[in-house]
C-alpha cells in the first residue's frame, strides 16, 4: 500500500512542505515538493531497471527481453526481472520521483554526458553482478557463467558519471540525494564450489564494507542498504535441495542459515560505519525478515502460492533450469500478484511492492525509515 509513505510525510506538513498522499503514476506530479530530489541505486537484478538485455544477467535468465516480462504494468518487456514494477520503482513513485534511467540507456542516448535524462537519479545495478570482483571466481576455476560486472563496475559506472558533473552539482548530489543500495551478493554462495561460504562471507562483506566507505567518505548523507532476502525460500533453492532440507516455514534451511549469517555480519558492519559516520543516516532494510513475514502470513498480504514460479514450466514448482520463463515452453500465470516468484528467482511485481511497504512504512527497517526521513527534512 504505497499510502502508507503520505503517513511518513505528514511529518512534513510542519514545515510548509506539501506531498502526495497517493502515487500512482511514474511521472513526477509539477508543483508537489519531494523529500528527495534524487535517487542512485545499485545492486543487482532484484534492483537492475534496464542494464541488462536478453541474453545478459544470472546464467539460465537471458530471456528478460521476452514476453511475457513486463506483463503487468508496462504491457511489454522492460528488461527488468519481473512482470512489472521492483522494489525500487515503487520507492521512486513514493517519493513522486520518475522511474531511474538505467545507466548504460544514458550513455548510450547521450555518448559520456548522461545529463539530459538524469535529472531525478540513476539507476547503476545489473543483473548479475557479484559483490566480489569476477576474477576471484575465474581464478578459482569456478564455472559459475555470471556477469562480469561486478560492484566495483557500478562503482567505476558512477566515477564516470560524476565526472560529468560540476563541483555544485556533486554538493548537491550527496546532500539531498537517497542513495539505495539493493540485494546484491547472493549468487557467490550459490556457486557449488569448494570455496567455503565462510570465506565467501568474510571476502563479501570486507568488499561491500568498502564500497559503501567510498559513497560515504565522498558525502553521502542518506543511505538505504538492503540485506540479502530469504532466500532458502527462493523457488530455485526449493527445486534443487534436497527434500529433508527444509526449516519450519518450509524454506530450505541451508540455504537460509547462510543467508542469515550474511545480513548478520552486514549489520555489525553497519553499525560500525554509524559511528565513523555520524552526518550519515544509514538505515538496514531488512529484507530476510520481510520476506519470511510474508511466507508466514501469506494471506494478509494478498498471496496464494509461496513457493511455485508464476512463469515457467515443470512440476512441482513450475521451473525448470533450462527452460526458463520467456523460453518457448514456459507459460505464466493468469494473476501474478497472487505469487511470491516470478520467474525461479526473481520476485511479481505484487512481492515487490509488499517489500517496498514494508521498508517504507512499515517495522523492516532499523532505524525506521521515517527517521531518515525526519533528518532529511530537518536538513540534517
Amino acid at each position: 500500500m504505497l499510502f502508507s509513505i503520505s503517513l511518513i510525510l505528514a511529518t512534513a506538513v510542519s514545515v510548509g512542505i506539501l506531498f502526495l498522499s497517493t502515487i500512482s503514476s511514474a511521472a513526477p506530479t509539477l508543483g508537489v515538493r519531494r523529500p528527495f530530489n534524487r535517487i542512485y541505486a545499485f545492486g543487482d537484478s532484484f534492483t537492475d531497471t534496464g542494464n541488462s538485455r536478453a541474453g545478459e544477467g544470472p546464467a539460465g535468465f537471458g530471456h528478460l527481453s521476452s514476453f511475457p516480462y513486463g506483463m503487468t504494468y508496462f504491457k511489454r518487456p522492460t528488461n527488468r526481472y519481473s512482470d512489472g514494477r521492483l522494489t525500487i520503482d515503487f520507492v521512486a513513485q513514493s517519493m513522486n520521483l520518475p522511474f531511474l534511467p538505467p545507466y548504460l540507456s544514458l550513455r548510450s542516448t547521450n555518448g559520456s554526458n548522461g545529463t539530459a535524462t538524469d535529472s531525478y537519479g540513476v539507476n547503476f545495478a545489473v543483473s548479475g553482478a557479484t559483490v566480489i570482483k569476477h576474477a576471484f571466481f575465474a581464478e578459482n576455476n569456478l564455472t559459475l557463467d555470471m556477469t562480469p560486472q561486478s560492484l566495483e563496475t557500478e562503482l567505476g559506472w558512477f566515477e564516470k558519471y560524476l565526472e560529468t558533473l560540476g563541483t555544485n552539482q556533486k554538493v548537491s548530489l550527496f546532500k539531498d540525494s537517497l542513495f539505495w543500495i539493493g540485494e546484491i551478493g547472493v549468487n557467490a554462495y550459490t556457486v557449488g564450489s569448494t570455496v567455503s561460504s565462510d570465506t565467501i562471507r568474510e571476502l563479501s562483506i570486507s568488499t561491500y564494507t568498502r564500497f559503501l566507505e567510498t559513497l560515504l567518505t565522498k558525502g553521502v548523507r542518506h543511505m538505504v542498504v538492503q540485506g540479502h532476502p530469504a532466500t532458502g525460500c527462493l523457488t530455485l533453492a526449493m527445486s534443487l535441495a534436497a527434500e529433508d532440507d527444509r526449516d519450519y516455514l518450509g524454506c530450505v534451511q541451508s540455504v537460509n542459515n547462510q543467508s542469515y549469517t550474511h545480513n548478520l555480519a552486514l549489520q555489525y558492519k553497519l553499525k560500525q560505519l554509524r559511528i565513523k559516520y555520524p552526518n550519515a543516516t544509514i538505515v538496514y532494510a531488512d529484507y530476510w525478515n520481510a520476506y519470511r513475514e510474508v511466507i508466514k502470513n501469506p494471506s494478509k498480504y494478498g498471496i496464494s502460492e509461496k513457493f511455485k514460479a508464476c512463469c515457467g514450466t515443470g512440476e512441482p514448482y513450475n521451473f525448470q533450469v533450462f527452460e526458463t520463463c520467456g523460453s518457448a515452453t514456459a507459460t505464466a500465470c493468469k494473476d501474478p500478484s497472487r505469487y511470491i516468484n516470478w520467474d525461479g528467482v526473481h520476485l511479481t511485481e505484487g512481492m515487490y511492492k509488499v517489500m517496498a511497504d514494508m521498508f517504507l512504512g512499515g517495522s523492516f527497517t532499523r532505524p525506521k525509515f521515517s527517521y531518515l526521513l525526519n533528518k532529511k527534512l530537518k536538513g540534517l
